[in-house]
């Protein structure tokens, strides 16, 4: 390194006026660790360290570090753990998202505060890895995506169960009275097996399939179970390359580039992937001046089938997946749709990657172009009075019939107020209803929970009722299904047309026509806002939470603080 970009322990000094004795200081005390002179001459590799006891997703993150430190060792530099925030989805309240914020702040200042020529970022669960890339993105050291990997499916009593799918598949199978309170608890104790995130195409498998897409994982990172020896392998093979990225300068803008983000969504269709990573690939892109264009992705998607057989669209599990070779026969069905000359972490193009990863061999996971297993997109952008800034629909995951709905509007004005009447006798509500929750956007919430997935009213589902129309400002995890409009922008707690919503009133979802409407007229609409209670502040709020409110964006922006995110010079697709 230069003198004017020193490394190694004379990156990031601490202040005190006197370089010199800045780098002194740090040596004594990193050699009371029992380093020796020749040890700290060396290039440091930093390691996000992301394990917690509250997280069994990252269960394998001090295995992974060990081996990737070996790598590290091997190529001649220095590995250094240091921890972060650690994210589990269902140990996260209010929800992890909310939390995905300041495990990006988190990150970017500890990268920058520290010592470290290069970066592994070590994540898996569905939060983490974006926030990850977000913090790193703006950070802008060499920086490399190691995943902790997806656990093994179990069984139960003959059937292949695996998280998180089943679980809600169970859950309304248990809510519909067709599974005893014996047989749920035998399969809870089923659906989590083993170590690792969850096994089909939820949050954390899109968004590891989509990062090595983007070029920002070794190939073949995505899918390797967290169990599998292999895991480890990878993780030596990443620690390595750290060492080689540190020496090259290549950091993150140069393989986060506005290409890469256009293939990583066009994976994120052909995977039918979860809708949250729409939101997280945003917010990834925002902290490079890269704005997302809602219409854009749309368009791929018209163009882009489902390849994929995976729950939820499909009936396989990450697993099989890695058996029928992982992301490479992905990107090789999907061929001249992308773009293939976008440099990636092994310093070559994806097509080179392509082109050098082993021959396939005949699966029945990944489909071909010509018989895929959705052939419309796997997600729809919608538009209309109700999501003047948009809406997302997972068509791939919902009851085809129900594309093209009008019904009558059964309003929920928060989670509280959902959780109350949801399942009471005396709720007025029909199977050809629309189920309306507002309030749990990322301010109403707050924090954008995974409340989309709103559960068929108890009645209607011992009925026998499968699926309705669900419309909500808020999110729906990767491992659901059903025709759920999510995202609605602007959200009804920043004033958006969601708030004027009555039960009774009438709501068209037209998805061929990419729009959701509500059937009331202006001049009634007009009335209703005039007479709508003062929009919520941060007035009263304190901490984190007062930051999070006065900050954060709408869907359509990624939900990230807008002080983080530089001006938008570049859209995609």
């Amino acid at each position: 390194m230069s003198k004017s970009h020193p490394g190694g322990m004379r990156r990031n000094l601490a202040n005190y006026g006197d370089a010199g004795f800045s780098v002194f200081l740090r040596k004594a005390f990193i050699k009371a660790l029992g380093y020796t002179d020749d040890a700290l001459d060396r290039p440091i590799i930093g390691i996000v360290d992301t394990a917690s006891g509250y997280n069994a997703c990252h269960r394998n993150v001090p295995d992974l570090i060990e081996a990737a430190s070996r790598g590290v060792m091997l190529s001649g530099g220095i590995p250094v753990p240091f921890p972060v925030i650690s994210i589990q989805e269902s140990f996260s309240n209010p929800t992890s998202m909310y939390l995905r914020n300041l495990m990006a702040m988190d990150a970017e200042e500890m990268i920058r505060a520290q010592p470290m020529d290069a970066v592994i970022l070590l994540g898996g669960c569905d939060k983490t890895v974006p926030a990850l890339l977000m913090g790193a993105a703006s950070a802008n050291v060499p920086a490399i995506m190691l995943v902790t990997g997806p656990m093994l499916a179990g069984s139960w009593r003959g059937e292949k169960l695996g998280a998180c799918t089943d679980c809600r598949r169970f859950w309304a199978r248990y809510r519909a009275g067709e599974v005893s309170d014996d047989e749920i608890n035998e399969v809870n104790g089923e659906l989590a097996p083993t170590i690792g995130t969850c096994g089909v195409m939820g949050t954390a498998s899109t968004m590891a399939l989509t990062v090595e897409a983007m070029g920002m994982m070794l190939p073949g990172g995505a899918a390797v179970p967290a169990v599998h020896a292999e895991r480890r392998r990878l993780a030596e093979r990443t620690g390595a390359r750290a060492v080689a990225m540190a020496a090259e300068g290549l950091t993150p803008d140069k393989i986060m580039t506005p290409a890469a983000f256009r293939n990583a969504l066009r994976v994120l269709l052909a995977v039918g992937g979860s809708t949250n990573a729409l939101i997280h690939l945003t917010a990834m892109a925002g902290r490079l001046g890269i704005g997302i264009d809602l219409e854009g992705f749309d368009e791929l998607g018209r163009e882009t089938p489902v390849l994929v057989d995976l729950k939820p669209t499909g009936q396989h599990y990450m697993e099989d997946l890695y058996k029928a070779g992982g992301l490479t026969p992905i990107l090789r069905e999907l061929g001249a749709l992308l773009e293939r000359d976008c440099l990636t972490v092994t310093g070559k193009t994806l097509g080179e990657n392509i082109d050098a990863a082993p021959a396939g061999w005949p699966q029945d996971v990944v489909r071909t172009m010509a018989a895929p297993v959705y052939r419309n997109g796997a997600m729809a952008v919608l538009r209309g009075n109700l999501a003047p800034d948009g809406a997302i629909i997972k068509q791939a995951a919902a009851t085809q019939s129900l594309l093209q709905h009008e019904g009558r509007a059964v309003v929920f004005d928060s989670l509280p107020d959902m959780a109350a009447r949801l399942d009471s006798p005396d709720l007025d509500v029909k199977p050809d209803d629309i189920l309306v929750l507002r309030n749990a956007g990322p301010k109403g919430a707050p924090g954008m929970p995974e409340a989309g997935y709103i559960p068929i009213p108890k009645k209607l589902a011992q009925a026998g009722v499968k699926d309705m129309v669900r419309i909500s400002d808020a999110r729906m995890s990767g491992t659901a299904y059903g025709t759920i409009v999510l995202h609605i922008a602007p959200e009804s707690a920043a004033g958006g047309p969601l708030a004027l919503v009555r039960t009774g009133d009438r709501i068209r979802l037209d998805t061929a026509g990419r729009r959701i409407d509500l059937l009331v007229d202006d001049a009634a609409l007009a009335k209703r806002r005039a007479a709508l209670p003062p929009l919520p502040t941060g007035e009263g709020r304190r901490g984190y939470e007062r930051l999070y409110f006065d900050t954060v964006t709408q869907a359509e922006r990624g939900c990230d603080f807008d002080f983080a995110v530089p001006a938008i010079t570049t859209k995609v697709p």
